[in-house]
This record gives C-alpha cells, sequence and structure tokens, in this order.
C-alpha cells in the first residue's frame, strides 16, 4: 500500500499505525474502540448499573440488525397470520430504531443512545411475550422459539453494553465527557 503524499506542513490525515493494517484487523480494533474516538459516554439506566459495559457499542449495533432480521425472516417465513404480523412488527422496530439512533452504524442519528437502551429492553421484553400472548406459541413454534431467543439475548446483551452516541445527544440534553467505558 503506497504511502499518502504529505508535506512537511500538512501532516497525513490517516494515523501511521492503520496506514499497513488489514481490513479484519482494523474492523476488530474499531469494534472494540473504548477510547473518545469510540464516542460519547451513555449515562447508565438508574444512574448506575452494578454491572460491567464490556460488549462495544459496534458489536451491539450489530447484534439489533441480526436480532431484527432474525425476527423478521421468522415472522415472514410462518403459515401462522399472527406470527407473520407479529416478526414483521418486532423485526422491523427494531431494525427501524437501529437506523434512527445516534450511533457509528445507523443512517442518521434522531434517537439519543438511552432512548434506545429503553427500547432495547422493551423489544426484547415484547419478543419474548408476543408468542404467548398473540397465541402462537403453538401454531407456529419455531417463529415463537426465535422470537424468544432474540428477546432473551437482546435483554442480556443490552445490560453489559457499553452504549456510546456519535453527536452527544442524550435524553437530559447533557453532554456525557468522560471517555473512558462505562465500568471499566
Amino acid at each position: 500500500m503506497a504511502e499518502p503524499q504529505t508535506s512537511r506542513f500538512l501532516p497525513s490525515l490517516v494515523p501511521p499505525h492503520v496506514l499497513g493494517e488489514p481490513g479484519l484487523r482494523r474492523v476488530v480494533r474499531r469494534a472494540l474502540d473504548k477510547s473518545a474516538a469510540a464516542g460519547i459516554l451513555s449515562r447508565p439506566l438508574f444512574g448506575r448499573l452494578p454491572l460491567r459495559r464490556w460488549i462495544p457499542q459496534d458489536v451491539h449495533s450489530l447484534l439489533d440488525y441480526k436480532g431484527g432480521t432474525a425476527s423478521l425472516l421468522a415472522g415472514l417465513l410462518s403459515d401462522d397470520p399472527v406470527a407473520r404480523a407479529a416478526g414483521l412488527a418486532l423485526g422491523s422496530s427494531v431494525i427501524g430504531v437501529s437506523l434512527l439512533t445516534d450511533y457509528r452504524l445507523s443512517l442518521t442519528k434522531l434517537i439519543p443512545i438511552e432512548a434506545h437502551e429503553i427500547a432495547d429492553y422493551a423489544y426484547g421484553a415484547a419478543a419474548i411475550l408476543a408468542p404467548f400472548v398473540l397465541g402462537y406459541a403453538r401454531r407456529s413454534p419455531v417463529a415463537a422459539a426465535i422470537h424468544v431467543l432474540v428477546g432473551l439475548s437482546t435483554i442480556v446483551a443490552s445490560l453489559v453494553t457499553d452504549y456510546r452516541c456519535q453527536t452527544g445527544m442524550h435524553l437530559g440534553g447533557e453532554l456525557a465527557t468522560d471517555p473512558e467505558a462505562i465500568g471499566a
């Protein structure tokens, strides 16, 4: 890979350690990044959560898209119309919220990261309860199992995610400036 052209007066915009770094290594380094470049910390729910936040925000973002897609496909592949509607509602809601959240892997930054965290817990609970409340647990057991597993994994992952926003948008309007990870 060729070194970027720089002059004595204009430094390179690419850090030297990134120039020769292979693609996968760069992706892993960025996903595990907990520095200020990874984003601005969110405030923990209820003021302080006693769990260590070890899942990086970018990894959680990918899990959101994966879980939403799994819920959506489980519903679409079901023969039961109620399971189909529940899968469409669950999957499209989590993907839609993820696309609009203030983090690196979204299309636009409209939803504060703390609101996204609350939505994660609400989505997880809805996915767990939907097969039983809507009555498709026996008629479509595969879709029901996928919805319950995605709901459980969303809640567990949310409890240990190091939530970070990109623009500083918070529910209370204050900016968190501490670049260290929550619970680190």
